[in-house]
């Protein structure tokens, strides 16, 4: 008798081939719907129960490929082409909801019997653009009798037909046309009219569209206004210059006024200024230069001076009206010129009260009346500059002999034939004249053989007596 543990292999062969036997009965496929993919193996022979045994629900308007009654092979693609859930609104009517195949919004209207024109509006999720969602969302059950939540939807999709409306620009001829535009205004835009918010337009701007509305559109006219520094370009319906500027809220002062008048008819390309006129009084001041004057004083010292008064100076007012047009002159009018201060001179008080003094000298004691100060040098008659053939060689303006003792002096400080008295020279009279010798300059006259250089300041006495004649101010 064969032993008992030899059975166990050949039980384990047998029951894998079965268990092999088993698996290689089933054929794996792919199952690829939207952007879920399902790995499945099946023991289904074709698509359609491939696809009901993995539970997959198909709707009348979705794609199967390869079709429904195709016999599976190994490793088979199933690819799932759902239909779109559309919602569709026509001419603002109640939505009605559609599964389609198709990629454009137009092509779905056809299909449902709509005569689609290129002047109606398709309206895909608000964009002009009536392209479908390439992706439809992934759903099981229909909704053909219960309209779905509105989450659901692939697509809204609102369709507006063309209606006739005629258009009409003033004093041109009408026009008519089909547009699905909603109100006046868009209608307007498609058609190509440009509209400013000046222009009249009947019925507004902002009226639905109804078939077969008359829509009359008046131009205002293009105009620039040139005010206050700033040039407005704007348009308008009015007929005057002055109706403008009311419209425009711009008021004129009493001076101020246009260019043209007010009552100037407004044409298209006008252009209207308005010019701002002011008068304004205006002062100018000048000043006035002040003289200085000198007045003896009999109480004051010869040479003396003090200021008896400062001087100031005058104010000269002109007044102006000044016209301005915008902001620059055109006219300036004098209406009063005066002395608005007059100047008060500067006043010196010059002494001529005439002291005697006496004064010691090597020579012995002199009497003086007047004491200069001057610049001294020195001459004699080779050092003058007179040529020795010359007939006034050698001699003083006075007549008298050059010699030691003569002085050159300017008359208008020292009148010749004056005593004088130098330190360091001594007396001598003043009889001789220079043409460098002017104000304050003494010459020293000496002699040929006993000529001494001099060029400082001294102090000069001018010697008793005292004259009839006297210069009580020396420049």
């Amino acid at each position: 008798m064969r032993p008992y543990w030899l059975a166990v292999p050949a039980a384990l062969s047998l029951l894998s081939l079965l268990t092999l036997g088993y698996l290689t009965s089933f054929t794996p496929v792919t199952v690829i719907d939207g952007e879920t993919v399902v790995r499945v193996r099946t023991r289904q022979t074709t698509v359609a129960g491939a696809l009901r045994e993995a539970g997959i629900t198909l709707l009348p308007e979705d794609i199967v490929r390869p079709d429904l009654d195709h016999r599976l092979n190994y490793n088979d693609a199933i690819i799932i082409q759902r239909a779109r859930l559309v919602q569709i609104s026509v001419d603002g009517e109640a939505p009605r909801w559609v599964r389609t195949q198709h990629t454009r919004g137009a092509e779905l209207l056809k299909e449902l019997g709509y005569a689609v024109s290129v002047n109606d509006a398709i309206m895909v999720e608000g964009r002009t653009d009536d392209s479908l969602p390439s992706a439809p969302q992934t759903r099981r059950g229909d909704h053909r009798n219960a309209a779905p939540p509105a989450n659901l939807a692939d697509a809204v999709v609102h369709y507006r037909r063309a209606v006739p409306i005629t258009i009409q620009e003033a004093g041109g001829r009408p026009q008519r046309l089909k547009t699905a535009a909603r109100t006046v205004g868009e209608a307007l835009l498609q058609a190509g009219f440009l509209v400013y918010l000046a222009d009249r337009v009947s019925p507004d701007v902002g009226t639905p569209i109804k078939p077969d509305m008359f829509i009359t559109v008046e131009r205002a006219k293009p105009i620039t206004v040139w005010v206050d520094g700033r040039m407005l370009r704007t348009r308008t319906r009015q007929e005057t210059v002055a109706e403008v500027l009311a419209e425009m809220n711009i008021l004129l002062l009493e001076q101020d006024y246009t260019l043209p008048a007010l009552d100037a008819p407004v044409l298209a390309g006008s252009e209207i200024r308005v010019v701002r006129r002011a008068r304004n009084l205006q002062i100018a001041h000048d000043y006035i230069s002040f003289d200085t004057l000198w007045e003896p004083d009999p109480d004051l010292e010869l040479d003396t001076q003090v200021l008896a008064q400062e001087g100031a100076r005058g104010v000269r007012e002109k007044r102006y009206i000044v016209t301005l047009e915008d902001g620059l002159e055109v006219k300036r009018q004098l209406v009063a010129d005066f002395i608005a201060q007059p100047p008060r001179p500067r006043i010196y008080k010059y002494g001529t009260k005439v002291v005697v003094r006496t004064l010691d000298t090597p020579q012995g004691p002199v009497q003086y009346w007047r004491k200069i100060r001057m610049l001294a040098t020195s001459y004699s008659a080779s050092t003058s500059g007179v040529p020795r053939n010359a007939p006034w060689y050698g001699r003083t303006r006075c007549g008298l002999p050059m010699r030691f003792g003569i002085v050159a002096v300017d008359p208008r400080i020292i009148s010749l034939r004056t005593n004088v008295y130098v330190p360091g020279y001594g007396i001598g009279l003043a009889c001789d004249t220079g043409g460098a010798i002017i104000g304050k300059r003494i010459d020293l006259g000496y002699d040929d053989d006993n000529l001494k250089l001099w060029y400082r300041w001294v102090d000069v006495y001018l010697l008793t007596p005292v004259p009839s004649q006297i210069r009580y101010r020396l420049e």
